[in-house]
């Protein structure tokens, strides 16, 4: 399915993707607590509804 070439490139590239993703985020962390605030109050409405309607779904089937 895969060569042994592509998984190593693709685990170092997932590595080295996750290492720079990180730095960024520490870099502009003042910024995201400044300007998103309230977002995680959204995130947890829109858990809360996929959870909803999911209970519907199994409870009227």
């Amino acid at each position: 399915m895969f060569s042994k070439g592509q998984i190593v490139f693709g685990v170092l590239f997932f590595i080295v993707f996750a290492i720079i993703i990180g730095f960024m985020y520490r870099k502009d962390l003042k910024l995201h607590k400044r300007f998103y605030k309230g977002s995680s109050w959204i995130l947890l409405a829109f858990i809360s509804f996929i959870l909803f309607i999911a209970a519907i779904k199994f409870f009227f089937k």
